[in-house]
């Protein structure tokens, strides 16, 4: 973790000027890139600084740590959940977070609609893919998509935005195509009911590749607050 706050502000420079000039080679304004600081392990003093730099996102990969913090970031500053979401802590996340980017079975999404429901409100949600067909990791395979996606669409309380992923480390650009190539299939049939205009995709170690790849929203931990350390159990 970087204890400076210079640390932080030097990191948040560099990786804003990367996803600019990426998003320009991609044609694109940087603006239209969204920034997101992930926070997991990060004291909210530190998260505080990175929303003085400019920092206009949070990502949550915890229930219970976001529960623990929330009320110490900068008011008015959009909190995302990207961490593998249980059921039975959507109701915890339900009129705190803008999106919740980890939704990945019929069972979830049923879950959201509910507790969704219940506030009378509609929960915007991204759908995750596991783009490189990982055991270790969550998301619908690309062939599910299709059918989770019309799925989804018919719960009145649940919108979706677009889609998540989390690419095989080190793969290079091979698994951000095939991801941008599906992103781009789902905008162009769109299904009634969704508003397909989110790709949530890039890492500390991809961002710049990711928005190469179309994504407009990348999820930056490590690059920008340092290596996490975790605490002693």
């Amino acid at each position: 973790m970087a204890n400076e706050p210079e640390q932080v502000r030097e990191n948040y420079a560099r990786i804003a000027e990367g996803i600019a000039q990426a998003a320009v080679k991609s044609g694109r304004d940087p603006g239209d890139i969204a920034f997101m600081a992930v926070t997991k392990t990060v004291p909210p003093e530190l998260v505080n600084v990175a929303i003085d730099c400019g920092i206009r996102l949070l990502g949550e990969n915890r229930v219970q740590e976001y529960q623990s913090k929330m009320e110490q970031y900068r008011p008015g500053i959009p909190v995302d959940f990207i961490g593998t979401l249980q059921a039975n802590k959507v109701k915890y996340l339900m009129g705190h977070v803008r999106l919740i980017h980890s939704v990945d079975r019929l069972s979830l999404a049923q879950e959201i609609e509910k507790q969704a429901a219940r506030r009378d409100m509609v929960q915007e949600i991204l759908l995750e893919v596991n783009i490189g067909g990982e055991e270790s990791k969550s998301g619908c395979t690309p062939d599910a998509l299709p059918a989770l996606l019309q799925e989804t669409a018919a719960l009145p309380h649940v919108r979706v935005r677009g889609l998540m992923t989390i690419p095989p480390p080190a793969s290079g650009d091979r698994y951000l195509k095939a991801m941008q190539a599906l992103f781009e299939e789902c905008k162009a049939h769109p299904v009634p009911g969704t508003q397909m205009d989110i790709l949530s995709m890039g890492m500390s170690e991809d961002y710049e590749a990711a928005v190469l790849c179309g994504s407009n929203l990348v999820r930056v931990g490590s690059a920008l607050f340092g290596a996490r350390a975790y605490p002693v159990r």
